[in-house]
């Protein structure tokens, strides 16, 4: 089907790669119909802040990616708190929650995923929470106060940037991590020392390397709290417990509609399915690479550029390479942005690396595989960071002599 034919596009996910694919499609000059539809009741908004400034400024945040006004100026119709709960991939229609069927041309499944859960702490039911969604967010804004004690369980990008958001509001804070490091998944070991650092010169009381037996509640001069017990027998007592383990893609209408999931939804490198006019983009996504294996990406990019490739698909516009992955994360007052391959051979500093400077620090980090520069961090240095894609995507030679001299402009390097 030619975009000439493409009278009706349908997008399930109100988050930000649903939003992005909106105004791709119309920078795109496409002119047919587009229908939004999410399970929430708000208008498509960020999720970066939710950890952040919702909880530290939750008065002075804005989050909102769509107006209403900006809804009806791009013509989308939006329908809110109604998802969808089937797909017919054959007919091309989906059914929403209240009994509507909708047909399109093309549709996008940008509908994220849900927090991985832990059963036996969820069966407490009371002060236990998770942070997927806006409501999430605004829960912990009464919950995160000073002296309050607070269990977070899960040492990745959330845990740490709650951990930093509740210091902010002087909580006493535990972090429970299973691995020995902290934001493994996402960071090389020099630098998840330094962000352990960080976190414990704040205050934040991190237990690496611990598993957790067994979780109740008990009541207590207050009213209650959770008891945590630890693998040795150690008990923790805490206010609340937050915790973030990961997710899980919610795939399950494309399972039920035939489609190729692994996980998550197999998607080609046009973003399309195994039906040619059904697309995935964002968290819900596993894109085959060029190097022939499937991979999925949780940042905020990935969410926008996925997108643009669906729109431009759609449109039949060439979508250009895509650029090195890419995110950030700010904790108590650090701003860190990583790019490209994280599993570098080799990393060096350029600057000073000290952990005792904290929010003062500022340094980047290149990660070097074979003499080329495959990744770069930078520490409060966010400027620099454009120069870091430059060089890893044109893979330039590392040049100890150069590269870390401080007397040099990157800039200038970079040619």
């Amino acid at each position: 089907m030619s975009q000439n034919e493409t009278k009706t596009i349908v997008i399930v996910g109100a988050g930000q790669a649903g939003a992005s694919a909106i105004l791709e499609l119309r920078a795109n000059k496409y002119e047919g119909k587009i229908i939004l539809v999410g399970d929430e009741t708000h208008l498509p908004y960020e999720r970066p802040p939710l950890s952040k400034d919702v909880i530290l400024k939750p008065d002075e945040t804005k989050i909102e990616i769509l107006s209403e006004q900006k809804l009806a100026d791009l013509g989308v119709e939006h329908i809110r708190g109604n998802g969808v709960v089937k797909i017919n991939a054959e007919a091309k229609t989906v059914e929403l929650k209240h009994g509507e069927s909708i047909a399109f041309d093309k549709l996008l499944l940008a509908t994220g995923g849900a927090a991985r859960r832990l059963p036996n702490f969820d069966a407490l039911g009371k002060h236990v929470y998770t942070l997927r969604n806006l409501e999430d967010s605004q829960a912990l804004v009464p919950v995160l106060q000073a002296g309050r004690r607070i269990v977070l369980i899960g040492g990745g990008v959330i845990g740490l940037e709650l951990a930093s958001s509740a210091r902010f509001k002087d909580c006493q804070v535990t972090v429970i991590e299973m691995g020995n490091m902290v934001m493994g998944r996402s960071s090389p070991r020099i630098l998840s020392e330094f962000l352990l650092a960080q976190q414990r010169l704040a205050g934040v009381d991190v237990r690496l390397e611990t598993k957790i037996a067994d979780c109740r509640l008990e009541q207590n001069q207050d009213g209650e709290e959770v008891v945590i017990t630890i693998e040795g027998g150690e008990e923790l007592r805490a206010d609340a417990v937050i915790y973030g383990i990961g997710i899980i893609p919610n795939a399950q209408l494309a399972v039920d509609a035939g489609l190729n999931v692994d996980f998550a939804i197999q998607v080609n490198e046009n973003c399309q399915t195994s039906h040619p006019d059904i697309y995935a983009a964002g968290d819900v996504a596993t894109q085959l690479r060029g190097n022939g294996q499937y991979g999925r990406v949780e940042t905020w990019e990935n969410a926008n550029l996925q997108a643009g490739i669906f729109a431009r698909h759609v449109m039949g516009v060439e979508h250009p390479m895509p650029n090195p992955a890419w995110f950030w994360t700010d904790q108590l007052n650090i701003n860190y942005q990583f790019v490209g391959d994280m599993a570098a051979a080799e990393w060096h500093i350029r600057g000073e690396m000290d952990a005792a400077k904290g929010a003062e620090s500022s340094f980047i980090l290149f990660g070097i595989t074979d003499g080329v520069i495959v990744g770069g961090i930078t520490v409060n240095a966010a400027k620099e960071m454009r120069l870091l894609k430059k060089l890893i995507s044109k893979q330039a030679n590392f040049e100890a002599d150069k590269h870390l001299d401080m007397s040099q402009e990157l800039r200038k390097l970079v040619k």
